[in-house]
């Protein structure tokens, strides 16, 4: 017997009249006319004056009331919106099915899919209503401009809206809801280096100086508890605060600390902030050993001594300690000592600064730092660390700048 696939046993079934075709459109039709019903969950009621009336999900307030002469009228005015939904999303229906599905495909954490959420917020909020088949390449390389002026965003802040955006393009064009790319609207934007607002952050700000540096360590070093020797660790490993926290004791030896996993945050449904650990680090150059100075091999020996018998290194009053605990920390101990608050970002960039003022192997910054590329560190995280009096001191010993 010869195997026939079952387009070809269809179409005998319908040529010779064993099958009516109309019977089974209207039976799909049918079918689909319940999915769409199923859909909607608002209370359909039938009120004094006879009309049939019900909540569709659209308008000002999230929902619009809809009346009609009759049960069916309603049930079919219910179908065509959600049959015009499914056709024809708005801008916002397409964004929230790609980040759901990103989501549950595990391809970005709770944190990353929260942050989604507020960026679409603060851009989204009005054109995210268009119907995107009625859009196109024009209108949203204008929007994406007039955005950069209204919000004076930076290169960074542009470049977050500017992925949000290609995430869910490139979903709408491989779902075939728009003839256009992601790419023709943003090859054709009319961006300049001009174009971004420039933030100035002085020297001062990003690092700590040499007098900074050591007034912290001595303070850390005569209050030693688990919080203190946490960020005292940070300066002399140029760690991430998230990857700081997650550290278990199968992390350390007796001279460096292996990087494995960092901490993610967001909010849940009551909009507190949820601490977990990831287990792995921001990105894949994250994973790394770090040799820790001979000098605060002591440091090591302290820190391994801390919660023995727990999961993680470093703890507090209510459990692991998370970033936020660490920050504010050390905002408390920059104000005690009267210093600049700085985060412990901050101390990180002090430790490329410092890598990188001593002429140390690039190589070797890009592994203990978790770059890729050197010029990351040197770009981003080198900064000056003389105070001003040491400047004017260097100047000061130039021949051609002394009076005669």
């Amino acid at each position: 017997m010869k195997n026939r696939n079952s387009d070809e046993i269809l179409q005998y079934i319908a040529s010779s009249g064993m099958l009516d075709i109309g019977n089974v459109e209207r039976a799909i039709d049918m079918q689909k006319n319940k999915e769409y019903l199923s859909k909607h969950t608002q209370k359909i009621w039938q009120g004094k004056d006879a009309f049939w009336r019900t909540y569709l999900p659209y308008g000002k307030n999230g929902r619009t009331l809809i009346k009609r002469k009759s049960e069916n009228s309603l049930h079919n005015e219910i179908i065509s919106f959600y049959r015009n939904l499914e056709e024809n999303p708005t801008i916002e229906d397409v964004f929230s099915e790609w980040n759901d599905r990103r989501l549950s495909l595990g391809k970005i954490k709770k944190s990353t899919y929260e942050r989604n959420l507020r960026i679409f917020r603060r851009h989204y909020s009005v054109f995210g209503k268009e119907k995107l088949k009625h859009l196109d390449k024009r209108d949203l390389i204008d929007f994406l401009e007039e955005q950069i002026s209204i919000y004076h965003l930076t290169a960074k802040g542009f470049s977050n809206l500017k992925s949000l955006t290609r995430g869910f393009l490139k979903r709408a064009s491989a779902t075939d809801l728009i003839s256009f790319t992601a790419e023709d609207v943003f090859q054709r934007l009319d961006l300049t280096d001009t174009t971004f607002k420039k933030t100035i952050k002085e020297d001062y700000q990003e690092v700590y100086n040499d007098q900074e540096m050591q007034l912290i360590l001595d303070y850390l070093m005569k209050n030693p508890d688990s919080t203190n020797l946490a960020i005292c660790l940070i300066f002399v490993t140029g760690l991430r605060v998230g990857e700081l926290v997650a550290l278990k004791h199968e992390d350390f030896d007796e001279l460096s600390v292996k990087v494995r996993r960092t901490e993610t945050r967001y909010k849940n449904k009551a909009g507190k902030n949820v601490y977990e650990v990831k287990d792995f680090p921001k990105s894949a150059a994250g994973v790394r050993t770090i040799p820790v100075p001979a000098d605060y091999a002591w440091l090591l020996k302290r820190i391994r001594l801390l919660n023995p018998f727990g999961e993680y290194v470093f703890m507090g009053r209510n459990g692991r300690l998370t970033t936020n605990s660490v920050r504010s920390r050390l905002r408390t101990i920059c104000q005690k000592l009267e210093i600049y608050p700085k985060s412990p970002h901050k101390i990180r960039k002090t430790y490329g600064s410092i890598l990188l003022d001593n002429n140390i192997d690039h190589r070797l910054i890009k592994d203990v730092m978790g770059h890729t590329d050197i010029l990351c560190t040197e770009t981003h995280y080198h900064r000056n660390r003389k105070t001003i009096e040491v400047k004017q001191d260097i100047l000061s010993q130039i021949p051609e700048f002394r009076a005669n």
